[in-house]
């Protein structure tokens, strides 16, 4: 059973039908422990990164969350879900989970040439993925060429770029896929990509 780890931060709706799509059973809660014995949890996110810490230390989720990486259980963190799985965002100089060493800062930080190129910010469009750092299962039978939807105005800085498994080209090299052990997330929306990003999804629930 799969698990969608629901703090009133995430985007949820797109995610259960993309599951329901592909047929795979999943179990949607603001409870944790409602979630304590599923197999995987695919932890999504919109918005800011302040509000939905606060969000899952008033539900538990934060503690909850922590515990299941520390037990390296399958987790996918999904845009917003992908960045606070790291130390700390520059968005509301906010302290994040830890689970993965590393800080979340606005394309204007890493490049304040950005400012004044044709280049948008947010980056909010289809993008193709640079792949690096070895294998990646969720990534199998992914082909290279394939696009992915984003949609964010921070961006993930690994302490550790081995953790990297792919990365889109916008202006910067933008991480877009991160791996560490059974700690997966995708800073683009897989839920929203087409049927690549369904495999994705669908890779993980296989896991």
């Amino acid at each position: 059973m799969i698990g969608i780890v629901d703090y009133n931060a995430g985007n949820i709706t797109s995610v259960e039908r993309a599951l329901k799509s592909l047929g795979i059973e999943y179990i949607r809660s603001k409870n944790p422990a409602d979630l304590k014995d599923c197999e995987k949890l695919i932890f999504p996110g919109v918005g800011d990164a302040a509000y939905a810490m606060v969000q899952l230390k008033e539900t538990g989720f934060d503690v909850f969350l922590k515990n299941w990486a520390a037990e390296n259980k399958p987790m996918l963190g999904i845009c917003l879900g992908s960045q606070i799985i790291f130390d700390w965002s520059e968005e509301g100089a906010t302290d994040c989970l830890g689970l993965v060493n590393g800080r979340i800062q606005h394309f204007y930080t890493i490049d304040s040439s950005l400012k004044t190129s044709q280049l948008k910010v947010p980056h909010m469009g289809w993008n193709n993925l640079d792949r690096q750092n070895g294998e990646c299962p969720i990534l199998k039978d992914v082909p290279e060429t394939a696009d992915f939807y984003f949609v964010h105005s921070y961006v993930i800085c690994p302490a550790d770029s081995s953790v990297i498994k792919a990365t889109a080209d916008y202006g910067i090299k933008v991480p877009a896929v991160i791996q560490k052990g059974n700690l997966f997330a995708c800073q683009f929306h897989p839920e929203k990509s087409g049927k690549f990003g369904l495999k994705i999804l669908e890779n993980f629930c296989q896991l």
